[in-house]
């Protein structure tokens, strides 16, 4: 987006008031300052090095090393200030009180700078006078955003480097994307884990619409995402995405596209400084116009890590890092933040961070929120618990080639095959289930998963062993159920692991997510389970994530419970299973049979030996 300096001071403004002048909403210390009758030293600029330099007398450089830790101390009667328009504004300031004759060659180069930094410090304050909301143009995108996320937009808007900060579930990756349809500006690079590439593909596929040539119609974005180490020529696309274990192969490559926005997605995974994953964020954060991070948990053990953060996206806004540990922490290196609600004021007074908790926004919050996402799945674990498919299917194509054909037990043997294949989707995702799971966890929520397998179960058991889960699978004998449901119902244990159809009868309202690990035939089975934490008492906006993988049985399992279709909200809506539920379910793992027994009848053709994995 571009702003003019009238349009956005008026455009902000509701009711027809008159505009804020412009130089009285200005900060004093951007205002221009008198002509001076003596100067205390020279400014120049630096091209190599992109900073502005002051030789000067001991008591202006003495004063500007004391006063902007930011500034390169160099050596006596030597300041630098990098050339990012907050340094800008601390020059301009330092020049009211010690004024400096500025070099013949940079006049020009000044003056464009100061403007530059009174044009964002005046839409900085605009905004906080006056904040806006926004809501793309539906041609562009697809999605009816509430108003707290519209809110939002604005703020991205306004902010060009920022930290999206809302909770869990609050929808920060669509408020990004709609963002991106508001500024317009190609292409972007987003930067993901690797669990959520595929989302973001999902995401940008389901909400993003690129405007085509003179009387064409939109069309979807052009998304690239990149693979391997090492770097190769990008092909033209509109968006990119590269995960955070390959930015160090990219570090130097990356920055010379010069992508107008880069998004760093759960950007706590730069919490800790002086690694090559680090540097090569650092780089490309410096070489974009726009830069945002996203994160419903910014900070995960010390409140020094913010530092580390809020350094990509804008790099010393919270100075260097000796003087933001002696002001802010206990002490030179100390990483405890002293007083974590001040530093938290104090990013968003500066435009830096904007956080909404789903209690806030509570009230425009639907009572239930499903999310479908996909998430990856080991290949190798599925096809390790696979193998013995391929006896099974041998079985079964010389049974019903036979004489005469057994009912029984060709019937058997098809709820094997696919009794095999829907426990080993559930473990081939079973660690990205986990891992997601904690991500809730250690955002503050209070999470029920659901799953279907034991050995589903035990894989969650080990994995998320350090948040001291409870279980209730029908393993268990009632004393030992009633004191997991005690445990969770009075905060001892933040997770509950509950099989699908075991939780009849159960009251774990005190839940703020349900996350389905393993999927069922049946709509009403996932709307029961749904209520073990939607019931009297509960007051939050209840989240339930349904994590589907592209492999295995999950893909017929979403469009028989309609996952994929708009059909979901109402078939999610049956209090009990009613027969006819019942027997469209049956219907539909009937149909998934049928489908399995074709491709492995096609794969065991192939490959007559029984070795399923080819």
């Amino acid at each position: 987006m571009n702003y003019d300096d009238e349009l956005y001071i008026e455009g902000a403004m509701e009711g027809g008031s008159d505009p804020i002048p412009q130089e009285d909403a200005l900060p004093a210390y951007l205002r221009r300052a008198p002509v001076p009758e003596k100067t205390y030293g020279t400014l120049s600029y630096n091209t190599r090095r992109r900073a502005w330099t002051i030789k000067g007398d001991p008591a202006v450089t003495q004063l500007a090393k004391r006063l902007f830790p930011g500034c390169d101390a160099g050596r006596r009667g030597i300041a630098t200030f990098t050339a990012h328009w907050r340094f800008i504004a601390d020059l301009n300031w330092l020049m009211m009180r010690y004024p400096l004759s500025i070099a013949p060659r940079d006049q020009a180069r000044w003056e464009q700078a100061l403007q530059e930094t009174r044009e964002k410090a005046l839409r900085l304050e605009t905004y906080r006078i006056y904040p806006v909301s926004i809501q793309p143009s539906s041609l562009r995108f697809t999605a009816t955003l509430m108003p707290f996320q519209q809110e939002g937009v604005g703020f991205l808007a306004y902010h060009q480097r920022a930290l999206l900060a809302d909770e869990m579930g609050l929808g920060k990756t669509v408020q990004a994307l709609a963002q991106l349809v508001q500024e317009d500006r190609w292409p972007v690079l987003l930067v993901v884990p690797p669990h959520l590439i595929t989302n973001w593909q999902r995401e940008i596929a389901r909400f993003l619409r690129m405007p085509g040539n003179q009387g064409e119609e939109t069309s979807a974005a052009r998304v690239h995402v990149l693979r391997g180490l090492t770097p190769y020529a990008l092909p033209e696309a509109d968006i990119y995405i590269i995960h955070y274990l390959l930015l160090r192969g990219w570090k130097t490559a990356l920055p010379q596209y010069r992508f107008h926005a880069v998004i760093f997605d759960e950007i706590q995974e730069l919490r800790h400084a002086g690694t090559e994953k680090y540097a090569a964020a650092s780089l490309l954060a410096d070489s974009a116009q726009i830069v945002y991070g996203l994160s419903g948990t910014p900070i995960y053990n010390h409140g020094g890590e913010i530092y580390h953060v809020m350094n990509i996206i804008d790099y010393h806004c919270l100075g260097d890092w000796e003087s933001f540990t002696r002001e802010w922490c206990y002490g030179y290196g100390n990483h405890i933040v002293a007083k974590p609600e001040l530093l938290g004021d104090h990013l968003r007074q500066e435009g830096l961070m904007l956080r909404r908790t789903k209690s806030e926004v509570l009230t425009q919050l639907p009572a239930k929120r499903r999310i479908v996402q996909e998430v990856d799945a080991d290949s190798a674990i599925y096809q390790e618990e696979t193998q013995r498919l391929g006896t099974l299917m041998q079985e079964l194509v010389t049974l019903q080639g036979g004489v005469s054909l057994d009912a029984s037990r060709a019937a058997l043997l098809r709820e094997q095959i696919v009794a095999v294949e829907r426990q080993a989707t559930g473990l081939a995702k079973a660690p990205w289930v986990s891992a997601f799971t904690g991500a809730l966890i250690e955002a503050g929520e209070r999470v029920l998963l659901f799953a279907h397998h034991h050995s589903v179960f035990d894989v969650y058991k080990r994995h998320l062993k350090r948040y001291h889960p409870v279980f209730i699978t029908g393993r268990e004998t009632q004393k030992a159920k009633d004191r997991a449901v005690q445990s969770f119902m009075e905060g001892r244990s933040p997770l509950c692991c509950i099989s699908l159809r075991a939780a009849a009868g159960l009251n774990l309202q005190r839940a703020t997510c349900v996350v389905f690990g393993e999927l069922d035939w049946s709509p009403a089975v996932h709307s029961q389970a749904e209520d073990r934490a939607h019931r009297i008492g509960q007051t939050d906006s209840l989240l339930c994530y349904y994590l589907v993988c592209s492999q295995g049985s999950d893909q017929d399992m979403q469009e028989a419970l309609g996952l994929k279709v708009s059909q979901f909200v109402r078939l999610m809506g049956q209090p009990q299973e009613a027969p006819e539920d019942r027997d469209a379910a049956l219907d539909a793992a009937e149909k998934h049979i049928d489908r399995v027994i074709t491709r492995l009848q096609e794969r065991y053709n192939a490959h007559p030996t029984g070795d399923s994995r080819h």
